[in-house]
């Protein structure tokens, strides 16, 4: 435990640690994913992406025991009893800073299949990132605003069919698909031009988990629902790297999915409907654990 340091000399060696070993694995994970390629018979993409899972494993394994080398970070997690390594899993959760990815990547780590997350077509640029990415079959997607599908009706519904390609890739292999509801992180500004009814909650898009439970509803045994929580306030990733953040409370809870949460999005109105009340319940009762956390955080504080 390296954190008597200063802040600025934490972050500064833990960003080489988290480069070094994103630099070292990214290169095995690009050769094994042309290999992919080059050998696109069933048996072997199953048992490469094996591979490739591991060693992305091994990479957010690392990047744990890096964080944890340079902070004392006080982690409040509940509901990972009920988690278990193998199977299908959809996992949703509120977002507010791209640390809420570490933290993802830290509390699920061997517990459940590795999250695979829908990612912005521009984000595979990130050096070394955005290939490793790309070698593990994440689902790049194209947003268009609805403005420039009036202007370009010819692509309308291409975003769906990436997302359909992206689930014929997670069938073969148990995953956790990772979709952040929202849709963008959440910023007071945001909040204030959406005129969101929730206190802490950006108004949840519901055709992008209905779209991925219609395709693989028969292969998903369950819905894991996360609520994060920063109570000394929403952390960059320098803040969370150089030992700014001090506490991150995090409570999951699971729950099956039936056969009401499964159908056609798009062209039954009638479930459409039913998914967006559905939907919106849960971040109902989010919202409320989230205000719950921060009270109980509020009232635990000693007073000066």
């Amino acid at each position: 435990m390296l954190d008597f340091l200063p802040s600025s000399v934490k972050g500064v060696l833990a960003f080489i640690g988290y480069l070094i070993n994103t630099i070292f694995l990214t290169v095995p994970l690009i050769l094994i994913a042309l290999l992919k390629f080059i050998l696109p018979f069933k048996d072997v993409i199953i048992l490469l992406d094996k591979v490739l899972i591991w060693i992305a494993t091994l990479w957010i394994s690392i990047n744990g025991m890096n964080c944890d080398l340079f902070n004392r970070i006080d982690w409040q997690v509940k509901g990972l009893a009920q988690l278990k390594k193998k199977g299908w899993y959809l996992v949703i959760s509120n977002h507010q800073s791209w640390v809420d990815i570490l933290v993802l990547q830290k509390i699920f780590n061997r517990k459940i299949p590795m999250l695979k997350f829908f990612l912005k077509k521009e984000l595979i640029w990130i050096p070394f990132l955005g290939l490793a990415w790309w070698a593990l079959d994440f689902p790049f997607m194209k947003r268009y605003s609805k403005k420039f599908l009036e202007a370009n009706p010819h692509l309308k519904g291409k975003d769906l069919e990436s997302t359909r390609k992206a689930c014929e890739k997670f069938k073969h292999t148990p995953v956790s698909v990772m979709n952040f509801v929202e849709g963008t992180r959440f910023t007071p500004k945001k909040h204030e031009h959406q005129k969101s009814p929730f206190d802490r909650l950006l108004l949840p898009r519901a055709g992008g988990i209905a779209f991925v439970l219609g395709s693989m509803g028969e292969y998903f045994h369950s819905v894991v629902n996360v609520a994060i929580a920063y109570p000394g306030g929403v952390p960059t990733f320098w803040d969370y790297i150089s030992g700014k953040t001090k506490k991150i409370i995090v409570d999951v809870d699971v729950f099956p999915v039936s056969e009401q949460m499964v159908g056609d999005y798009f062209n039954d109105d009638g479930y459409k409907e039913q998914f967006c009340d559905w939907l919106n319940n849960i971040w109902q009762e989010k919202d409320k654990k989230l205000g719950e956390l921060f009270l109980l955080e509020s009232t635990d504080r000693p007073s000066s």
